[in-house]
């Protein structure tokens, strides 16, 4: 069983507490704390978070040390996590990746810091804490593959290894409780997307509440002494077999070592599904390119990776859950103004005449060369057919806030004002500037999780 991929993992997680952390990868794990806390911070004044705050009390109820966003108040960790999870999740600004196709940080952030607000734990292992969260919720999503994504969300099903993985490490288990705690978390690894086909897109931000919960349930029960799968993936009853995997298996345990997945992480640039990015980026090269009107457009023709389409696939939002995944609405947002709001996804105007006049002229087509090149690639073309006869395009390949094309603090600052406009430039310095320290300070240093993080004050 030594030789399981799922064993070489393990054993590759369980040594990162005692890592030295190159500065590329303490960069970046500070930049994907700044990217996940303006993310809850975008949704934290949002009616829905109000919501998820109450239903994780009533769940996890009981008082504690760890905070929600929007309330700083002391609840028990999974109420935070859970909390937090999904508040982080509302708004669709949390980072991505393109081979596992699921969002790392709302799955390996939030157990870590709500542990750690508990058990007073290091700079040090916190970081350790989030980088096993995303190595192994990364490396699972590639091995699941696509066929595997496109009838799961991958948040939710790998999404639970990384969050065990995350809270497992923060528990300080050693290798054997570590393969234990993965392997319980894979029993309770899922997340349907048929809540898309019946309209309930608001239930989206629960799968990584789910997720958080249940992983860190697993390795509470691994603490515990219990066992759990060994061959959690591979094996014939593993996950890989279940959930309709195609990716490659040794995805699992390649290049240990060589590099550390959070640095493949995207960022996002736009409040939306990323899998629509590279379109609506070739639509804003062709708002800024200029020399066209609006009246002078006859018809907008967007080729694309087909693959999109399964999630990004709403043909007009009746409700502001269902905005930020139609690619009609978002296109036609960059090509009126150049950007999208957040107000554009919270109070979506689908009624809007100037809108309702894109919509009409906007044809989404497949292209089967570019379905081929996903996921590793996300070609869009974006061609504008004007009038006179004439025919302006441009194609992405790669979005905004790929590791080809990083987001650094300047544009993370530019961000957060953007995507969580609650907060004002001091307050986002003051959160940043904490990002830089736990991630570049003393790690035998305990973390400190001050009030301002989660809320102006504490619950009256």
């Amino acid at each position: 069983m030594s030789s399981l991929p799922e064993a070489r993992l393990c054993r590759y997680l369980e040594a990162l507490s005692t890592r030295d952390w190159p500065a590329p990868t303490r960069h970046r794990l500070g930049l994907a704390l700044g990217d996940w806390i303006t993310a809850g911070w975008s949704g934290a004044l949002l009616p829905a978070a109000a919501k998820i705050r109450q239903m994780a009390q009533e769940c996890f109820p009981g008082k504690g040390s760890a905070a929600m966003f929007g309330d700083a108040g002391g609840v028990c960790p999974p109420a935070a996590a859970y909390a937090n999870a999904a508040i982080s999740h509302l708004r669709e600004v949390d980072d991505a990746h393109r081979g596992a196709m699921l969002h790392p940080g709302i799955v390996a952030i939030p157990p870590a810091l709500a542990l750690a607000a508990r058990d007073k734990i290091t700079r040090g292992r916190v970081l350790a804490s989030i980088a096993a969260g995303y190595e192994t919720a990364l490396r699972v999503g590639e091995a699941l593959g696509p066929a595997h994504s496109g009838r799961f969300h991958a948040t939710a099903t790998a999404g639970t290894l990384g969050a065990a993985a995350a809270s497992a490490v923060a528990l300080g288990l050693d290798g054997a409780q570590l393969h234990a705690a993965l392997g319980i978390a894979a029993t309770q690894a899922a997340g349907s997307w048929q809540f898309f086909d019946d309209g309930a897109h608001a239930s989206k931000a629960l799968h990584p509440a789910f997720a958080v919960r249940n992983g860190m349930a697993a390795a509470a029960a691994a603490k515990a002494g219990f066992p759990g799968a060994r061959a959690f993936i591979s094996g014939p009853r593993g996950l890989y077999a279940l959930l309709h995997g195609d990716g490659p298996l040794e995805a699992l345990d390649r290049d240990l070592g060589h590099g550390d997945k959070i640095c493949e992480a995207t960022i996002k640039a736009w409040p939306t599904c990323a899998q629509m990015f590279t379109a609506l980026d070739a639509a804003r090269a062709l708002y800024m390119q200029g020399g066209w009107h609006a009246t002078e457009v006859e018809r907008v023709e967007v080729r694309i990776f087909g693959q999109a389409l399964r999630i990004a696939g709403v043909a007009w939002p009746d409700s502001p859950a269902a905005a930020p995944f139609c690619i009609p609405y978002c296109l036609s947002k960059v090509l009126q103004a150049g950007v999208i709001r957040m107000e554009d996804i919270e109070s979506p105007s689908p009624q809007d005449p100037g809108l309702q006049e894109w919509r009409q002229r906007i044809e989404i087509l497949p292209e089967e060369v570019y379905s081929r090149a996903f996921p590793y690639l996300r070609p869009s073309t974006v061609t504008l057919h004007l009038r006179d006869g004439r025919s302006i395009s441009q194609t992405r390949e790669i979005r905004r806030g790929d590791p080809e094309d990083p987001y650094e603090w300047d544009g993370m600052r530019e961000r957060a004002e953007m995507f969580a406009p609650q907060l004002d430039r001091e307050h986002i310095d003051r959160i940043f500037a904490w990002c830089r320290d736990v991630a570049a300070g003393d790690g035998r240093a305990a973390i400190a999780l001050p009030d301002w993080l989660w809320a102006t004050g504490r619950r009256q």
